[in-house]
């Protein structure tokens, strides 16, 4: 199966889109009301960004659930779950594009360029870049203290208040870890190259982990379990899962934002090398890099204007020294031991294929 069949069984994706069009048309009606018709242009934006998600990390919450006892003629929670994970992403989402100064995300222009054009056509006093700006991170906030609101009304019938506040912590725990995941990330761009590649490579490590790889998967997962009612020992045998597949994952997208098509990724080809990107792949490149290939990565890596050529010859450089191969060897590696660590659970069989199903999915993509 691709990954929108598997998101597609025992409807996942139907459940969530259903709450995610019912949040949108309540909050329309509602600021419509209150505010009339110059606040809806928010909620058309974040409508935008929704329509395009995989709902991979609702999948994955989903079959956590069902993995540890859920039922499934009776979804709701979990659906609820899912649609707050939808929207925490695309507060996440909002907030990068702003961050690295993005123009396309799935193959559309960025919500600070496309507030900044609104501005720009009507005629508006003031700098439409900055209004565009300001706009994208007001809807990434809109969109956070959403997914605060469908989690509180999935969590709101469950009956076991220790139900309900381990699955609340997980998700303050992920609030919290993406921030500073933002932080490291952006902090990693500017400090100046040294030789200790090591070092490179573990705060690489460190900003994947936290901005990614755990709420991507791990998250997800551990929410699952808690809300069907886990233990913490099963909560933490599932995050054994969850850490190395998202791991996983995440180093299967920084590879796509060097090598992927952008008719597929609906970015532009090689952007994260014009966003300066620190990421695992372009470390090992220049740990093994010759002294003049690594003057070159140094040099281009972060310059918004790189042409094609430049791109090139960059990912020439991170073929030739062998970093895409070895980072296609630790995502593998990862994948193996999250997949083998799966297997010694006590779940739901059919979650657990699923699971690993899901896992595969997210390992393999093309976008």
């Amino acid at each position: 199966m691709n990954t929108s069949a598997l998101v597609d069984v025992e409807d996942v994706r139907t459940g969530v889109d259903a709450l995610l069009r019912d949040h949108l048309a309540t909050s329309r009606a509602a600021l419509g009301s209150a505010y009339g018709a110059d606040a809806l242009p928010l909620l058309d934006a974040t409508d935008v960004l929704l329509s395009g998600g995989k709902r991979l990390r609702a999948a994955f919450a989903y079959w956590g659930w069902r993995a540890h006892g859920g039922n499934p003629a009776a979804p709701t929670p979990a659906h609820h779950v899912g649609a707050a994970l939808e929207l925490f992403q695309a507060a996440a989402l909002f907030h990068d594009d702003v961050m690295d100064n993005s123009d396309t995300r799935r193959g559309a222009p960025t919500a600070h360029l496309a507030f900044a054009a609104r501005h720009r056509a009507a005629g508006w006093v003031g700098s439409p870049e900055q209004f565009g700006l300001s706009a994208a991170i007001l809807l990434g906030d809109l969109a956070l203290v959403a997914s605060e609101d469908l989690l509180h009304h999935g969590l709101r019938d469950v009956p076991d208040p220790t139900t309900r506040r381990r699955t609340r912590d997980i998700f303050a725990q992920m609030r919290t870890e993406v921030t500073v995941g933002q932080y490291l990330d952006m902090l990693s761009q500017t400090v100046p190259w040294d030789d200790d590649h090591a070092g490179a490579e573990r705060r690489a490590r460190h900003v994947i982990r936290a901005k990614s790889a755990r709420y991507s998967v791990e998250h997800p997962l551990t929410m699952g379990t808690a809300l069907a009612g886990g233990s913490p020992e099963q909560i933490a045998a599932i995050a054994r899962v969850g850490l190395p597949l998202g791991e996983a994952f995440q180093l299967r997208d920084d590879v796509l934002g060097v090598f992927g098509d952008p008719a597929v990724t609906g970015k532009p080809a090689g952007d994260d090398l014009r966003e300066g990107k620190r990421t695992v792949l372009v470390v090992r490149a220049v740990a093994a890099a010759t002294p003049a290939e690594r003057a070159t990565i140094h040099r281009d890596l972060g310059r918004l204007d790189l042409d094609d050529a430049e791109i090139d010859r960059l990912r020439d450089i991170i073929v030739g020294t062998g970093a895409l191969a070895s980072v296609d060897g630790l995502v593998d590696e990862l994948a193996t031991k999250a997949l083998a660590d799966l297997d010694t659970l006590d779940l739901d069989p059919e979650a657990r294929t699923m699971i690993r199903r899901l896992g595969g999915a997210a390992v393999a993509r093309h976008a």
